[in-house]
């Protein structure tokens, strides 16, 4: 009877692990139509990450990065006008920004650009916003390709994508401690060697949802900066970009980001979704729309 009951054991348990992950995919089946970018429900998992005490202790990361970087000499002032084109940029966007996450209305927005050879950008929960100076020369930006950039940062914080990593991250530690246990009492080894092997697989599928997570921000960037008045096309042109800069990086399946390739391949099959919006805040139909134009890259 006792090996029976230890099957039933690990049955029950890779069941609850199941179940555990199981939620984090029900939203994304449902999505209400509307014109550009679908609206989807936000992510039942968020309310794992800790809530009020997880946007408390983001606003204060920022608060300590700026204060750092103002010591530092590193925190670029107001009045450089990379800021103010950074923050004329932002006060275009934000106004639409309800449409996907009503609380961030009551936002206190803020927008900074650090001194730095760092190509990247980021949007803490709440609004707080910072730009790295590097993504601006490295990549020689046009103000289309800083909306889009701004737009994906923006993104996260307005899906709470933040709150609901952190939320999964808790349920696959539980998943993954529940089912290294069954498997272990199934094969009746040592349960640090199953955990290990279980550990890996929950973190092969935080992978997952991360990729997942780029995926709709880089679409609702573009909804945002269309809807603002700027030119979706220019994501494209900032990932071929990126590729030139980023050379070497991990594999897809090993990465948080999917690849260059990936992210362009979905835009261009969005675009007619993100075009006409684009069309509409000019006052012309897209096929009246002029072709794109970038900058040069840096040279390096």
């Amino acid at each position: 009877m006792a090996p029976i009951s230890l099957k039933r054991y690990a049955v029950l348990a890779s069941l609850c692990a199941a179940t555990a992950l199981a939620p984090l995919s029900v939203h994304a089946q449902q999505a209400t139509v509307q014109d550009g970018i679908k609206v989807r429900p936000l992510s039942t998992s968020r309310i794992f990450a800790g809530g009020a005490d997880f946007n408390a202790e983001s606003k204060q990361q920022y608060a300590q990065l700026v204060n750092e970087a103002k010591e530092k000499n590193a925190l670029v002032p107001d009045s450089d006008p990379q800021v103010k084109r950074l923050r004329a940029i932002a006060q275009r966007i934000i106004p639409f920004a309800t449409r996907w996450n009503e609380a961030a209305a009551n936002w206190n927005w803020q927008v900074n650009l650090l001194n730095s050879d760092e190509v990247n950008a980021f949007c803490m929960p709440g609004g707080q916003i910072a730009f790295y100076s590097g993504i601006i020369t490295k990549l020689n930006l046009t103000d289309d390709e800083v909306a889009v950039v701004m737009g994906h940062e923006i993104s996260h914080a307005l899906r709470e994508h933040s709150q609901a990593q952190a939320g999964k991250g808790n349920l696959a530690a539980v998943g993954a401690k529940l089912a290294g246990a069954g498997l272990s009492a199934w094969l009746g080894v040592d349960p640090n060697i199953t955990s290990t092997a279980t550990n890996m697989a929950a973190q092969g599928v935080m992978l997952k949802f991360s990729r997942d997570d780029e995926r709709e921000a880089d679409l609702i960037g573009m909804d945002l900066a269309a809807r603002a008045g700027f030119d979706p096309r220019a994501g494209v042109i900032l990932w071929q970009k990126m590729a030139a800069v980023s050379k070497g990086a991990p594999p897809e399946f090993l990465s948080t980001h999917p690849s260059g390739k990936d992210r362009i391949s979905q835009m261009n099959s969005h675009m007619a979704q993100v075009l006409p919006l684009y069309a509409r805040s000019k006052g012309v139909s897209v096929d009246a729309l002029p072709p794109y134009r970038s900058n040069a890259i840096a040279q390096r």
